[in-house]
Order: structure tokens, then sequence, then C-alpha cells
């Protein structure tokens, strides 16, 4: 298996016992996937503690230890490893950890305590064999998913198995059996007993789904999957609301909802976020208003407090409501291009990715992958501003705070001033050099404040 280093494949010809890879190391190299992901799973019929020391005489690092679990990780240089020894879980209903654990040396017991056959099969690490308790080998063969055992009891047993079989079959492009999705559907509720930040975890790794193995759409497919089980409308009602909502049928071809999801399927991967919120207001608004005016306004609102819920790292969060809010300007072409120029100073830090997140918007209505016009607009506009050496933000402008204190401009008026200069660039008002630009201070901005009587 390629992914194995010597390291570990002389650790295991050591032992006294097998050692075994499992999971998706394994389901990888049986469907021919590859990805980039280092991290390796590891068990064997050993308590942890006795693997522990093998691990540490055979110069691996013990990272962390849990011991309710049985499980380990250990690193050696830039390898990583996850170990756990045999066991049998016992859940309470819905949550993620098991509430009682039996350590067991029976490979068929630990394969039953796992979620997907394909992610049950083993590789014995020291024999080169893949050993193979419950048919798995032959669910990777054909690229589908099902359970270990009924998938009520899989489901029922740990909630967060829900998200990871959408991701799972989104990364991989595997097919749910229809067993294996009714079972997720009748315990769609048990999502809402896993923590938010597993949640968030796994709905992230869902819409960076196609950069696991580079399998497309695959972001689509995942967020398909959390809809037709009813995950989404338990994390993310504000969004589920939007499945069957109708759009104008002239400019869209699918409903709120599905748009959504063909915009995040179009996205960039930068923005995968603020595509799924973009238009999370629309069902808000035509529920209180009967139309989706002033969505996007509302959306920033809603998007916030989704990503407070979610726990979404502060900066992501707060471009994310922002996008949303900007995503719907000049959408028809007819702001006037000096509102425009303005707009794009205003808005520069976030330019680029505002323009990823209007294209994809454009592309999901109709499946049109052609240049969205607004896109068209700002990218003419801004290439002239870019020959006419417009300042697009305050350290491009060609005149500094000390610039304008030395020609009489008030301490607490600099910061104003310079916007003002680097506004009057962007419409072509004076162009950006510093003698121009301090001439213009002192004509107009000096004036001015001498007029309003500040100095």
């Amino acid at each position: 298996m390629q992914k194995l280093s010597e390291n570990i494949i002389d650790f295991a010809g050591s032992l006294p016992y097998p050692l075994y890879a499992v999971g998706g190391i394994v389901r990888d190299f049986l469907s021919g996937l590859e990805s980039e992901s280092s991290d390796i799973d590891i068990c064997a019929p050993v308590s942890a503690e006795e693997f522990a020391v093998s691990a540490e005489n055979a110069g691996f690092k013990v990272d962390a230890k849990y011991k309710n679990t049985g499980t380990l990780k250990i690193s050696r240089g830039e390898e990583n490893y996850e170990f756990a020894s045999f066991r049998s879980d016992e859940y309470v209903r819905g949550e993620h950890l098991p509430c009682k654990t039996f350590f067991t040396g029976d490979i068929l017991l630990d394969a039953r305590r796992r979620d997907f056959k394909c992610n049950a099969v083993y590789y014995d690490i020291s024999a080169g064999q893949i050993i193979d308790p419950l048919g798995g080998a032959e669910d990777i063969k054909r690229s589908i998913i099902t359970t270990v055992a009924p998938s009520d009891k899989v489901f029922g047993e740990d909630g967060l198995r829900l998200m990871r079989l959408a991701r799972i079959a989104a990364q991989t492009g595997f097919v749910p059996s229809q067993e294996c999705l009714s079972g997720a559907l009748n315990n769609a509720e048990l999502i809402r007993d896993v923590s938010v930040e597993r949640i968030f975890a796994e709905l992230d790794m869902i819409l960076h789904a196609d950069e696991k193995y580079g399998k497309t759409g695959a972001q689509y497919r995942g967020l398909d999957i959390l809809h037709k089980t009813g995950v989404l409308k338990n994390i993310l009602p504000e969004l589920a609301e939007g499945g069957g909502m109708a759009q104008r049928a002239d400019i869209h071809n699918y409903d709120v909802l599905e748009h959504t999801f063909r915009t995040v399927k179009y996205a960039d991967g930068s923005i995968r976020l603020a595509a799924l919120l973009h238009d999370i207001g629309k069902p808000y608004c035509y529920k209180n208003n009967g139309n989706f005016y002033n969505h996007e306004t509302v959306g920033s609102e809603i998007a916030s407090k989704v990503c407070a819920r979610l726990k979404v790292p502060k900066k992501l969060a707060e471009e994310t409501a922002k996008l949303v809010a900007l995503h719907m300007y000049d959408l028809r072409c007819d702001a006037k291009e000096n509102k425009v120029r303005k707009f794009i100073i205003a808005n520069y830090g976030l330019l680029e990715k505002l323009l990823l997140l209007k294209q994809a918007d454009f592309s999901a209505c109709k499946d049109d992958l052609s240049t969205a016009p607004s896109v068209s607009k700002f990218r003419k506009i801004i290439n002239d501003m870019q020959k006419e050496n417009a300042p697009f933000c305050l350290n491009q402008l060609n005149v500094r705070g000390d610039d304008l204190l030395n020609c009489g401009i008030p301490p607490k008026r600099v910061g104003e001033v310079l916007f003002k200069l680097q506004n009057d660039c962007a419409v072509k008002i004076v162009a950006n050099n510093k003698i121009t630009l301090l001439r213009r201070a002192e004509k107009v901005y000096l004036r001015e404040t001498e007029t309003d009587g500040k100095i």
C-alpha cells in the first residue's frame, strides 16, 4: 500500500500481534482514490497501553492518549497515525461518544462497531493482506455505501454519522444505498445532539468535498444528501425553507434551495460558505413580505446569526456576512460608473471574492458558465482604474498623513481627507500624484475646514 512508510511496515513486523490499517486509507487504496491527507487509522487486538510502549520503543512519539476509547495519536516525523484497540461500543441514542466500551480480540466485533462497510476493511500491514469481515471490499468495488448493521441502528447510535454519510459520499462519489438513506432520514433529528463545532467541521469538509479527490461537483452532491436525509433542515432550517420556493422563471431555472446548491457547485473554494448563505434571506423575506426585496440585507443578518450558532471562526463569519450583504450590488448593471468606482474603493479588500460570488450566483441561475454581465462591467472599470493609477487602497495614494498636516489639515481630519482624496482619484477628479493631491487638499478641504470654523 503506497501510503504506508517503511517506518510503520518495519514496526508492524516487529510486533507479536497483527497491526492493521483500516478506514479511509484502505478504502482509497482499493478504489484507486488519491488524496493529500497523511493521517492514517491503525488498529490491533491489544490494549492502548501496551501498544504505546511498543510504539515509543520503535521511535514513535505518543502525542495523545484517550483511555476510555483505547485510542492514541502517534507520530514519527511527518507521519501521523491514530491507533485504536479492537473494541465494541455501546451508545446512548444520538450521542457521538460511546457510553460503554468493551475491548476485544475479535476483528468482526471491531468491524461491526464502525459506520459503513467501505470503512470496515482492514489491511494487515506485516502480512500485506486485505481482511474483509463484512464484505466492504465489494461495496468499494461497486462504489456504494451501506451500513455495518441495520441503518436505523447505525445512525441511531451516533448522530455525527449523518454528516459523515454526506461527506464521504460527496468526497468519494460513492452512492448511499436506499436503506442507508432511509436510516439517515429516520434519525435526522439526532444531529441536534452533536456539538456545533463538529457539525461545522463536517459541513466545511462537505463544502470543499471536491478538493479531497478532485471529484467535480462533490460539494453539490454532499449538500443534496444533507437535504434528502432531512439533516439540512435540522442544522440550517433558514436555508432549507427555500426548498420548493419558486423564483422568476425568466431569470431562474430553479427554486431558492436548488439555486443555492448550484451556486456552491459553481463557486470558487474561497467563497463556499458565502455561496451557501448568499440567499438565506429570501425565505424570510418571502414569508413576511411576499417578495425577495432587500433579501441581501436581511440575509446578512441571518448569516451572522447562523455563523454565531455554528461557531464559525470570527474572520470567516464577518467576511461571509459582508459578502452576503454586497452580492446584489449593481446586479442589473444600472449603477453609474462613478458610484461603482467608489464602491470598488470602499470594498477593495473583498472585491475579488465578491466578484467570484457574483459569478457563481449568475451561473447557478440557468447553468450559464459565461461571464456574468456585472462581473464584466466591474472588470472593465477595474482595468480602467489600474491604467489611471487610481489608488485602490490608501497606501497606493501618493500623499501621506504627514503631508496633509504640513499643509494645514487638522490632525482629527487627516483620515477623512485621505479617504476623500482617494475617492477623488477614483472618479477622476484629480490625478494620483503628490503635487496635484496636495493642491486639491489645500484648495478644497482646508477651505472646507476653515468655513466650518474648525480651525
